[in-house]
């Protein structure tokens, strides 16, 4: 599958001012996708929750930190990263703390940022939670998909991240 579309498939240009409304077929395709990516993150994150007691959003936090230099990344690139608003990521950071997963130090290069610091004993929560998430995954996506739809998912997947991704 190319991410180029042909001019011919594409839909006529509507009315200066007017919306280019979806088709019955876009429509469709449009309202499947964002359903059924909705219901995946619920069920993994249900999933995650009963058999770990660590929501996705959490879970994508320590991913974050534990894929970085030294498990430590600075509070406003892990809200960028994690597309929280820096008060919601403050917020979750706070209850990771508590839990002894992640702490928080000054940034040694202005003294004034603060860095989210993956503890040790947060890394060995994402290695237990780990297998949980990754058979949800496989469990609720690839093993749904034959290999044509997952090298389609992974085109059309890549193409958005090229249009919406960090200019």
């Amino acid at each position: 599958m190319t991410s180029q579309v042909s001019a011919a498939s594409q839909p006529p240009a509507a009315p200066a001012g007017e919306p280019r409304w979806l088709d019955a077929e876009e429509q469709k395709a449009w309202r499947a996708w964002l359903y059924s990516t909705q219901l995946l993150h619920d069920r993994l994150d249900r999933d995650l929750i009963h058999q770990t007691g660590i929501s996705h959003a959490y879970y994508e936090i320590l991913v974050a930190l534990s894929e970085a230099p030294d498990r430590m990344m600075r509070m406003s690139e892990l809200a960028d990263r994690c597309l929280s608003s820096r008060s919601r990521l403050s917020h979750a950071v706070s209850r990771l703390e508590e839990r002894g997963w992640v702490r928080r130090q000054t940034c040694a290069e202005d003294g004034r940022g603060q860095l989210a610091v993956l503890t040790d004993e947060g890394f060995a929560a994402l290695e237990a939670a780990a297998p949980v998430h990754v058979e949800s995954v496989r469990l609720h996506l690839f093993d749904q998909l034959t290999p044509e739809q997952v090298a389609h998912m992974r085109d059309f997947g890549e193409t958005l991240l090229r249009h919406l991704g960090p200019r």
